[in-house]
């Protein structure tokens, strides 16, 4: 199997499991994992925080002012949701993760102006 279908397969294998998240939201968590990795002079840990910075910078550029309005339709509320299909990656073995990481790492961070949290 391929890696885009292996990595499919056990991202729909998530979503049976929890149901809060859409596929695209999995996907838009490895664009933004892309983007933050290709801003870094080597390759390296990309914190919680900085992945929450590449989200924000991407899903403005990709949805503009609708950025809230599509991550909301794939079940993406707040900044702590992002931390969810994050570390529903890693428990599926899709992401690896540091002893300091933490979901705590997502928590209470502003996205957009006028957004949750």
């Amino acid at each position: 199997m391929s890696e885009l279908g292996d990595f499919l397969r056990r991202v729909s294998a998530i979503c049976a499991r929890d149901g809060r998240y859409k596929q695209d939201g999995y996907l838009f968590v490895m664009s933004c994992l892309a983007r933050a990795a290709g801003g870094l002079p080597k390759p390296r840990h990309i914190t919680g925080r900085e992945l929450l910075d590449a989200m924000r910078e991407e899903a403005q550029d990709q949805f503009g002012p609708m950025a809230g309005t599509v991550l909301e339709h794939w079940g993406i509320k707040n900044s702590l949701d992002f931390g969810r299909i994050v570390f529903n990656m890693v428990d599926e073995g899709i992401l690896s993760k540091t002893e300091s990481d933490s979901l705590d790492d997502f928590k209470d961070v502003s996205l957009f102006e006028n957004s949750r949290n």
